[in-house]
Order: structure tokens, then sequence, then C-alpha cells
């Protein structure tokens, strides 16, 4: 389905800070895996969702799609199959922007609005009955502003934007992570929800190993930008929390930290 193959990244190339991140470094997505990637700060983990998403170059090798390779593929047209939701829940919707507005906007992703009204009054119950399902009362809110909403709310919301049009890979950036706890659980409970009902591919970046542990299909642990641990199916269910802390552990005691 997606495959990062013999990729190459080299960072502030030429320089006396040059690091190369990923040497021949490959991944291969199976349609509705839903892969949580955990390891250390500087592993490669924000890396490879830039690269999937077109918002990074690479130095050489491949990113495949249903097996064409998009390498090439400008950012903005990947997000015709690429939806994506970052750690900050400021930029997965527009704060001067109502909710309904930022909610006709998502479903009326990547088709041409020409010159019929952005806002449809036909859609309002169905907007209605999408973020009932948050429990936020935002349902009642439609008229307000997205930017007077609480960080949990906002992230909620850009998360029912990005997948209201099913897209073919969910990207999430750490997007529990700028959360109070309480928010954070109720985000990471739809996020499994919605990709469950809409049998999704999904690849999740966290820094939390409970999530890690607890949901998806398969976890990819990385360490300077290689593959340390790759676990799914039985075998992912048979592994505990501890049991990514004792290798993060192990990892970090290697490096002296």
């Amino acid at each position: 389905m997606l495959e990062l193959k013999s990729i190459y990244k080299t960072f502030n190339k030429g320089t006396i800070d040059e690091k190369v991140l990923f040497e021949d470094f490959s991944l291969h997505v199976k349609n509705h895996d839903f892969i949580s990637v955990v390891g250390s700060n500087g592993s490669g983990k924000t890396t490879i969702l830039n690269v999937i998403s077109g918002d990074m170059p690479v130095d050489s090798g491949s990113v495949l799609l249903d097996g064409k390779d998009i390498s090439n593929v400008k950012n903005f047209k990947r997000a015709k199959d690429i939806a994506r939701v970052f750690q900050n829940p400021s930029l997965g919707t527009c704060p001067a922007m109502t909710i309904w507005e930022n909610l006709s906007i998502a479903d009326n992703k990547a088709k041409s609005f020409n010159l019929t009204k952005g806002l449809k009054t036909g859609k309002k119950d169905y907007f209605r009955s999408l973020l009932e399902q948050l429990g936020m009362g935002l349902e009642d809110r439609l008229t307000a502003k997205a930017g007077a909403l609480s960080g949990g709310q906002r992230q909620a919301l850009a998360l029912i934007m990005a997948t209201m049009v099913t897209p073919r890979i969910l990207l999430l950036d750490e997007h529990t992570a700028a959360l109070d706890p309480k928010s954070a659980e109720t985000v990471m409970q739809l996020t499994d929800k919605i990709i469950k009902e809409k049998d999704l591919t999904a690849i999740m970046v966290t820094h939390n190993l409970r999530y890690a542990a607890e949901y998806g299909t398969r976890t990819i642990m990385m360490h300077e930008g290689k593959t340390v641990m790759d676990t799914e199916g039985e075998e992912k269910k048979n592994k505990s929390i501890n049991d990514y802390l004792g290798l993060f552990n192990e990892i970090s005691i290697e490096c002296g930290n």
C-alpha cells in the first residue's frame, strides 16, 4: 500500500552540524495498518511523517503509494490522499472561522467550490451528528469561532475534519501531546473509534508508551534513524508497556543517557 524504499536523508549537509538520519531506510505499510511509532527525540519519528506527506524532500530513495512513485509529488497534491493531524491543536483548524465553516471546508476537500455557497444548510444536521460523538457539546456551537475552543476541543475538531473525506492514509503527529490528560484520553479514544469505523490506514507518532501498547495493530520503535523493534499481531498483543519501556531504557543507557 505505502512503501518508503531505500530512503537517505541528511540534515545540515555540508556544515559542521551535518547529520545523516536515514541511511537506506525502508518501511512497508499494509492496508488497514494502525502503526504507533515511538522512540527518543531525534530518532526519526516525525521525519517519517514529513517524508510521507511530502513536507520534507529526501536525498534519495522512493515513496510509493499503491506502487506509484510519489516522491516528486508536492505536499498539497498528496493531501488528496494523505491527511494529517499535528501536535499543535491550532494547526488543524482556522481560528477566525466558525466550527460550521471549518467543517464545510473539510467536507469539500479535493472538490471545487466554484461559485456555489460554501455553507450548505442541508449539511447542518450531518455536521451536528459528527460533533455529537465527541461528547463535548460542540454540536450546539456550530456558529462559535474555532479559536474560542479549548485545545482538546480543537484537536477533536481537527481529527473530525481530517477524516470527513476518508483519506488513504491518516498521519497523527503526537496529536495528544499538547493536551491535558483528560482531553488526551478523549481524543485518543476518538482516534481509535474513527480508525476502526472507517477502516483507515494510520501512522501515529507518540511519546506515550501506553498508547503504543494499547492501541493499534503494530508498533515500531525507532533509534537514530533505524527500526529497532517492529511488532504486530499476537506478538504486539502479548507485549506490555514494560516491554517497550525496557527496550527504551536499554537504548538510553547504551547512548549514555
